[in-house]
C-alpha cells in the first residue's frame, strides 16, 4: 500500500470510530426514549426501523470518511510530491534548482530546507571538484608543455650541439620534477581526504625540527631567518601525514616571504603555530589560501603549485584538528593548526628555543649541523 492509501485507512479508521460511538450513543438514548413513551408492540416496530437507519447513516459515514481521508492525505502529501519531483529532475548539471517550500515552519518545511541544505553543499563540492580537476590539469600541462617544446626544437635541429642537448635535458628533467612534484602532492591530498588509516604516537615538536633542517638550504637561499619555540607536543595521528602537514607549513612561510624576513615555529600540546612575515593580505584572501592551487597573486611559475595549505587542512580534517589562518598587521600569515585530544606526555615540558637565519645574516649553517645543535 502506498502511503496515501495508508493515510487514508487511518483517517477513515479515527472518522469511522468517532462516528460509529455517536451513532451507538444516539441509538441507546434514542431506544431508552421510545420503550418508556411508546406501547411495547409500536416500539419494537419503530425501533427496527430506526436501527436500520442508523446502519445505514453508518455505513454512508464510512463512505464520506473514506473519501474525505483520500482527498485530505492527497493535501498533505503534495509538499511531498513536489520535493520528489525537484528530486528527479536535479542532475549535475542541474544542482542550482532548490525547493524553497514556504509556509508554516513545520516537519515538511524542515525536511525541504534540509534538502536544499544538501543541495548547497552538493553544488559547493561539484563546483569545487570541477575547478580542482581544471586546476590539476592546467598544472600538468604546463610542464609536458615545456617537455614536448624541447624535444621538438631538438628534434628539429640535426645540427644541435652537445651543449645544446644537455641544456634541453637539463629542462625536460626540471619539468619531469615538476611534475613528480605535483603527482605526489595529489597523491597526499587523496590520501589525507580518505581519513586517518592508522594512528600512532607522533611528536609536533620532531615533525617541526626535521621541517625546519629540510628546509634550511631554501631559507638560507632567500635570506630568511626561521626561529622555534618548541614543547613537546605528542599525538595520536598517522605521523607521516602529521610530517607533511607542519613541513608544508614551513615550506609555504619561507617561500612566500621576503628576503630577510622571519618565520616563528611554535609548538605546544597539540598545538602548531607558524608565523611569517610577508606582503600583506587581505581578509577576504585568507579564506581562499587554503583552496586547492590557490596562490593569490603569485606568479604560477614559482616553486609548488598551490596545494600546501589545502593538504594541511584535508590532514587537519583528517585528525580532527582545526586550521586558523589570520592575516599579520605587519604582512605575512599566522597558520595554526589545534589537535584534539593530544597524548599525554610522563615528562614536564621542557623549552626548546633555537634559531636560524640565513647566510646573508651572518648565523648560517649546514642543515646537518643545525640538526644535530636542536634535537
Amino acid at each position: 500500500m502506498t502511503l496515501r492509501l495508508r493515510l487514508t485507512a487511518l483517517y477513515t479508521l479515527l472518522f469511522g470510530a468517532c462516528g460509529a460511538l455517536l451513532l451507538g450513543l444516539s441509538s441507546w438514548l434514542v431506544n431508552r426514549q421510545v420503550d418508556r413513551t411508546l406501547p411495547p408492540g409500536y416500539a419494537d416496530r419503530a425501533l427496527e426501523q430506526l436501527n436500520a437507519q442508523y446502519v445505514l447513516a453508518l455505513g454512508g459515514m464510512l463512505l464520506v470518511a473514506a473519501a474525505l481521508g483520500w482527498l485530505v492525505a492527497g493535501q498533505a502529501l503534495s509538499p511531498l510530491r513536489r520535493v520528489t519531483g525537484i528530486a528527479r529532475r536535479i542532475t549535475q548539471e542541474r544542482l542550482g534548482e532548490r525547493i524553497a517550500m514556504g509556509g508554516p515552519r513545520d516537519e515538511l518545511r524542515e525536511l525541504a530546507d534540509t534538502l536544499d541544505g544538501m543541495l548547497d553543499r552538493l553544488e559547493a563540492s561539484f563546483e569545487g571538484q570541477r575547478r580542482f580537476v581544471a586546476n590539476a590539469s592546467h598544472e600538468l600541462r604546463t610542464p609536458l608543455t615545456v617537455i614536448r617544446a624541447e624535444v621538438e626544437v631538438a628534434l628539429a635541429d640535426p645540427d644541435a650541439s652537445k651543449a645544446e642537448l644537455r641544456q634541453m635535458g637539463e629542462v625536460v628533467l626540471e619539468a619531469a620534477d615538476r611534475t613528480q612534484s605535483l603527482l605526489d602532492s595529489l597523491m597526499v591530498l587523496a590520501r589525507s581526504q580518505q581519513g586517518v588509516p592508522r594512528r600512532e604516537p607522533v611528536d609536533l615538536a620532531h615533525a617541526a625540527r626535521t621541517a625546519v633542517a629540510t628546509t634550511a638550504a631554501e631559507a638560507e637561499a632567500r635570506d630568511v631567518h626561521i626561529s622555534l619555540d618548541l614543547e613537546p607536543a605528542p599525538l595520536e595521528g598517522d605521523p607521516p601525514l602529521v610530517e607533511r602537514l607542519v613541513a608544508n607549513l614551513v615550506e609555504n612561510a619561507v617561500r612566500h616571504n621576503v628576503p630577510g624576513g622571519r618565520v616563528q615555529v611554535t609548538t605546544r600540546r597539540g598545538l602548531v603555530r607558524v608565523e611569517n612575515t610577508g606582503a600583506a593580505i587581505a581578509d577576504e584572501d585568507v579564506r581562499r589560501l587554503a583552496e586547492p592551487f590557490e596562490r593569490l597573486g603569485r606568479d604560477s611559475d614559482g616553486p609548488g603549485a598551490g596545494l600546501g595549505l589545502s593538504i594541511v587542512r584535508a590532514v587537519s580534517d583528517a585528525h580532527g584538528a582545526t586550521l586558523a589562518l589570520r592575516p599579520r598587521a605587519g604582512g605575512g600569515l599566522e597558520a595554526e593548526v589545534t589537535f584534539p585530544h593530544s597524548s599525554p606526555s610522563g615528562t614536564t615540558p621542557a623549552r626548546n628555543r633555537s634559531t636560524w637565519a640565513g647566510v646573508n645574516g651572518g648565523e648560517a649553517s649546514a642543515s646537518s649541523s643545525w640538526y644535530a645543535r636542536n634535537r
